[in-house]
């Protein structure tokens, strides 16, 4: 029974409430710091925390010696985009904006719309990086981990987590989108990709033809290249449908198929940071 709960409560119940005081703090005018920052954190420590009550797969449960790597990602990925977040005031303020958001609609809808607006430019990058090999390095550190739970969101390189969302909070900056909306659907974004990594029996039901979730988008980590280039989407799915890479009901994925390969991504954190450089510089001495 109370498997069962959480397959079917713990998306809706924990991202309900997370949106729910983020607007209500976005509303209030409260600080983005300490506020929207502890919604975050409160979120993913409750992905975290449900994962051991209703594992996906066992196996993924064990350390696999990425723990203190993705630990490190996430103390870095986080401070990043929380202070990213808090600092697009002053962007703003520098460089203006051409005034053409829709002010006068709910902070509700205006935050969805960030979403919207954001996510697509998610999307185009994440698709891309699958094709150039100089941003792939970059993002085989994302994909190189042999099990998928609540840390791997935030497994990124930061430069390729900046060049992903750059150019979504760019238009929004620029068309003259609130900051405090930027700000909301950034720290609600932290809270859903732990869910979407999550090793956590849950579903979202039909929703998983919006929404990304664990449900499509673990197949997307298949360590068979040629069969995972679908479910790109981080937040929504729309795009997915609308360019011809959105697989609904992929095929169960087994607790031994996740990964790339090769695999010459190092274990630690300071061997991922560098190991986007190296590879180009093994290439150049090969090449001169």
């Amino acid at each position: 029974m109370g498997r069962t709960i959480i397959r079917w409560a713990a998306y809706p119940l924990v991202v309900g409430i997370s949106a729910a005081a983020i607007i209500a703090i976005t509303r209030a005018g409260l600080p983005y710091w300490p506020w929207m920052v502890a919604v975050s954190l409160a979120g993913i420590a409750a992905v975290a925390g449900l994962e051991r009550l209703a594992p996906h797969h066992v196996a993924w449960a064990a350390d696999q010696g990425d723990l203190k790597a993705d630990l490190a990602h996430n103390a870095v990925n986080l401070s990043v985009l929380h202070g990213s977040a808090a600092t697009l005031g002053l962007v703003v303020a520098v460089t203006g904006s051409a005034g053409l958001w829709p002010l006068a609609l709910p902070l509700a809808v205006q935050i969805l719309l960030v979403g919207l607006v954001i996510d697509f430019g998610l999307y185009t990058v994440h698709r891309i990086s699958h094709r150039v090999p100089w941003l792939w390095r970059f993002h085989a550190i994302h994909h190189a981990p042999r099990r998928l739970y609540w840390l791997n969101g935030e497994r990124r390189h930061p430069l390729h987590a900046l060049i992903m969302a750059g150019p979504g909070i760019s238009l929004c900056l620029g068309l003259g989108a609130p900051v405090a909306a930027i700000a909301a659907w950034l720290a609600l974004t932290a809270v859903h990709l732990a869910f979407q990594h999550a090793n956590l029996d849950y579903t979202v039901g039909p929703l998983r033809r919006w929404l990304g979730t664990a449900e499509v988008h673990r197949f997307h980590h298949k360590r068979d290249y040629t069969q995972a280039e679908v479910n790109f989407g981080e937040v929504f799915m729309i795009w997915d449908r609308l360019f011809g890479t959105f697989e609904e009901r992929p095929a169960p994925l087994g607790a031994d198929e996740v990964g790339i390969s090769p695999d010459d991504v190092p274990a630690g954190y300071g061997g991922q940071m560098a190991y986007p450089f190296r590879r180009r510089l093994a290439s150049a001495r090969q090449a001169s």
